[in-house]
């Protein structure tokens, strides 16, 4: 467990973010080396995963665009560094005040997800005197090979519009005066580990084209969104997501000569984040020992929000293996890491870390019973 010297922790507050920027380094290298060649991919990074400024900083110092889904992001991504035209802005949702200022920074692209969003950017656009360059998000109706509450690309959930609208809304595009149609976005969905999910997308995608083109209308480039997933269980053997595999998945199958934009989030931080907390309490139940930590649903919502399972390891203790239930202290039920995990005999004041939580973790906290936020803790800080 390369940088978990638990010595190194013991003057810092718990619950934090522990942040292991060599992975971070290692994980943007390997991307980089699995599209070596592809000019015409375009990597953006999906900033709801993690928007902790040095990781942000970190990341566009490598190169990559942004995946952005509200105005905040775009501004953070900004004052990170990212380049405005290398801005995607997917969303729902969008607000009018996010459109203008978007506009007004000179983003590359609205991934634009209904008739009536595309309405609403022509009209502020008009106001602004400027053109908004859009990508319809289509969705191609594909059950990903994931947890529901995070699977987007089958049909009617919010997401996208379906393709027997498609035709008729890129034609009302290019009707409209304020708003250029530049291309195609897709997303299926996230922690996907199956490549045969992204293969029925790029054949999808094939089948959409070729109709299109059949009916005379334009393409443009394509965006086929993130989703690649990472090793939850074991981490310290597989801190490398397979972007070789993900990339060659597309590669291989989709039939598109131009423009490709990809949207790694997860992917691209979660090994390099772990979650340090204090062990409080250990607790005797009637069938078994509760493990009670100071870090909570607030600070990882994770194993709540989607029984998400995290390897949960103490790193104080040598002592023999116990089975604990591993809780935080949130007034909630829902509260726990994991049942029944094995981990070295427990006491107060051990740390225990729970590892692979860069994506969707200090991104997603609260301050739920006035909990603070926890801090990030980068490698580079501690001696």
């Amino acid at each position: 467990m390369r940088g978990f010297q638990a010595e190194k922790f013991c003057d810092i507050r718990t619950p934090f973010y522990y942040y292991d920027l060599e992975v971070l380094k290692q994980t943007l290298s390997s991307i980089k080396s699995a599209v070596s060649g592809l000019d015409n991919y375009r990597i953006h990074y999906a900033i709801k995963a993690n928007f902790n400024p040095k990781i942000l900083s970190f990341i566009a110092q490598e190169g990559l665009g942004a995946d952005c889904v509200s105005g905040g992001e775009i501004k953070a991504a900004i004052e990170a560094g990212f380049q405005p035209d290398s801005v995607v802005f997917a969303g729902v949702g969008k607000r009018d005040d996010e459109i203008r200022y978007a506009l007004s920074v000179g983003i590359g692209r609205f991934n634009v997800e209904s008739p009536a969003e595309l309405e609403v950017i022509d009209s502020i656009a008009k106001q602004i005197g400027v053109v908004a360059p859009i990508s319809i998000r289509v969705n191609p109706n594909i059950a990903a090979h994931t947890h529901s509450n995070i699977a987007t690309g089958h049909e009617d959930n919010k997401f996208g519009i379906n393709y027997p609208d498609l035709p008729k809304l890129i034609s009302e595009v290019q009707s409209l005066q304020n708003v250029e149609f530049k291309g195609l976005h897709y997303h299926i969905g996230s922690q996907i580990l199956d490549m045969k999910d992204f293969i029925a997308l790029a054949d999808r995608i094939n089948e959409i084209n070729e109709e299109l083109k059949s009916a005379g209308l334009p393409i443009g480039d394509i965006n086929v969104g993130g989703g690649l997933g990472i090793d939850y269980q074991d981490p310290d053997a597989n801190p490398i997501p397979d972007f070789a595999g993900y990339f060659a998945a597309f590669r291989n199958n989709l039939k598109y000569d131009g423009i490709v934009h990809f949207e790694l989030g997860r992917s691209v931080v979660a090994q390099c984040g772990t979650l340090i907390n204090r062990v409080l309490y250990i607790k005797e139940g009637i069938n078994k020992k509760f493990a009670i930590i100071d870090g909570s649903m607030t600070e990882l919502i994770r194993p709540a929000l989607y029984n998400a399972k995290h390897k949960i390891q103490n790193i104080s203790s040598n002592g023999a293996p116990t089975l604990y239930d591993v809780v935080g202290p949130v007034c909630e039920s829902s509260d726990v890491f994991g049942q029944d995990i094995s981990l070295p005999e427990c006491h107060r004041g051990d740390f225990i870390a729970i590892r692979s939580a860069g994506a969707y973790g200090e991104s997603m906290s609260s301050c739920y019973n006035c909990r603070p936020l926890p801090q990030g803790v980068f490698s580079d800080e501690l001696k």
